[in-house]
């Protein structure tokens, strides 16, 4: 094939391959249609699999449709954006994804009082299993990943 004609032929591939799935730019991850990013994943896989797949959300995403993630382990993550060990286990969750059948929800520890009430959180970078009523179920501090909140659930 000549150099003239390969040219477009290259620009039609390169438009095609850039027509996939809209993802944000900062974390690799899919958007949906509530702003919510989550890991890009296959639709085929998704299919395939019975167990919802996993999700981190801010708390304002999840108390719009708390059953939308039934069928899930709802786990609250308190974190503050001072807090290192907060923001590192964030950007692992972004990064790495979260596990199916969990959902992890990002509650601002500094104001949030209520909730810390509630759940008896005395330091950020907390973790509280909740039931679908919402009452506390388990409660622990130190996991980074979205595999070691899984496993700690």
């Amino acid at each position: 094939m000549t150099r003239t004609r390969l040219i477009p032929v290259l620009f039609t591939a390169l438009l095609l391959a850039g027509c996939g799935a809209a993802t944000d730019s900062d974390t690799g991850t899919a958007a949906n249609s509530a702003g919510v990013s989550a890991p890009a994943s296959s639709p085929s896989a998704a299919a395939e699999s019975s167990t919802p797949a996993g999700a981190y959300l801010t708390l304002a995403a999840y108390e719009k449709d708390p059953q939308a993630r039934a069928g899930t382990e709802v786990v609250l993550f308190f974190h503050a954006p001072w807090c290192p060990d907060c923001r590192a286990t964030e950007a692992s969750l972004k990064a790495d994804g979260v596990p199916d059948g969990l959902t992890v929800v990002k509650v601002d520890y500094d104001n949030r009082l209520d909730l810390r009430r509630k759940y008896g959180i005395t330091q950020q970078h907390s973790f509280v299993t909740v039931d679908e009523r919402g009452a506390k179920q388990k409660l622990w501090t130190g996991s980074r990943t979205g595999a070691e909140i899984a496993q700690a659930a």
